[in-house]
């Protein structure tokens, strides 16, 4: 991962205090994050980025210069005078690396017809590789209920030594509840993009705890997601990815709700979209299909979130016979093997509090599919295969 410029490169952007008599005064304009990758498919990629002031950004990428250049255009518009930029690129050529890096260039002054820009500054080169077309195997690291300490992040990390991996799946609540954008700086992007994310996707699967607070409805801003929906499939080696948002735990009728939440109805428009994709063709020739949501439909209590996740998707698991299901939630860490309640393994990862943090391994080629659960203190806790 080299590095020709500062990961937070500053200009001085000359502005005009508002206090009395203020004169000209200078802040800083700079990327507040690394840039991040989102939906890293055969031939596109989204690359995230923050910055402090309103801007004009755009990607520039090769596979060998930075010779290419993209930017993100709606309705006749270049996006611009924004300071959360999401920029995809488009017509990669599949298992290919290419370098990269963005640029930003403040908007100093934004009048009808005249409009002043600042110096344009740089984030870090980076780089990632796009899947080959028909890879045989894949691999991933599931993270979850990390709950508000950014530490987490490294300290689990840290234990998966050389294991190579694809992507990393936020399996829910890494968040206590949704405050503002620092939050999702400090908390979640920052930790991320210092270990990985500038180089290597994530997908964020929504928990119940971020669903909650004054910001949790600006939460899918922050990353992307297939068809913008918080449930999605995807295909990617030989498994069948399906996410699913698990929504709240308790009913929409809880006091703490305030009257404005409907996950109900949410779960159920899930579970027939679910049913529905796990019948395409598209999907036939994958030997797996893996699970991620937040709440399990079983070992967790008879919460109502729990309890209609289970009247709603255990049939169609079922029906279609998944494979294996990895949850969160409970804060309890097991596997736990097919029995006369579920045919497929529902995988639980830990809690937050130290002693009780895992990390869970997963990699899948066309002879098995291996699982494997560390805890914080490095203990191999659990161990799935399926072949």
């Amino acid at each position: 991962m080299g590095a020709s410029l500062p990961l937070n490169p500053v200009i001085a952007m000359p502005t005009i205090s508002e206090g009395n008599g203020g004169g000209p005064s200078e802040d800083l304009f700079e990327l507040s994050t690394a840039p991040y990758l989102q939906n890293l498919t055969e031939s596109s990629v989204t690359i995230l980025c923050i910055t402090n002031a309103k801007a004009h950004s755009w990607i520039e990428f090769g596979p060998k210069t930075l010779n290419l250049r993209t930017e993100t255009h709606s309705d006749g518009f270049v996006q611009a005078n924004n300071s959360l930029h999401k920029i995809q690129l488009c017509g990669l050529q599949a298992h290919t690396t290419y370098k990269y890096r963005v640029a930003s260039r403040p908007i100093v002054k934004f009048d009808p017809y005249d409009l002043v820009f600042g110096e344009t500054v740089f984030s870090n080169m980076f780089s990632f590789t796009t899947p080959a077309t028909h890879a045989d195997s894949v691999s991933c690291i599931i993270l979850n209920d990390i709950h508000d300490r950014p530490y987490s992040f490294s300290d689990l990390l840290s234990l998966c030594g050389d294991f190579k991996y694809d992507f990393v799946a936020l399996n829910g609540d890494m968040f206590d509840f949704q405050t503002d954008e620092k939050q999702l700086i400090d908390h979640l992007i920052e930790p991320c993009t210092t270990l990985f994310a500038s180089e290597r996707p994530f997908l964020m699967i929504r928990g119940n705890h971020e669903t909650r607070g004054k910001y949790a409805r600006h939460f899918k801003d922050y990353f992307t997601y297939k068809d913008n929906e918080y449930y999605f499939s995807f295909k990617q080696g030989p498994v069948h990815w399906i996410v699913l948002d698990t929504g709240e735990d308790k009913e929409d009728s809880a006091p703490a709700y305030g009257e404005i939440v409907c996950f109900d109805q949410f779960r159920e428009t899930q579970a027939i979209w679910l049913e529905t994709e796990l019948e395409k063709l598209e999907f036939k020739d994958c030997k797996y299909r893996v699970v991620l949501m937040h709440i399990p439909v079983f070992h967790s209590g008879d919460w109502h979130g729990t309890m209609h996740c289970r009247k709603l998707f255990h049939p169609i698991f079922e029906k279609h016979g998944v494979d294996v299901v990895i949850s969160g939630h409970t804060h309890t860490y097991g596997i736990h093997p097919p029995n006369n309640e579920h045919r497929y393994p529902i995988i639980i990862g830990g809690g937050p509090k130290t002693d009780t943090r895992t990390v869970i391994q997963l990699k899948a080629d066309n002879r098995q599919l291996q699982l494997k659960m560390i805890r914080d203190d490095g203990l191999v806790v659990g161990e799935y295969s399926i072949d």
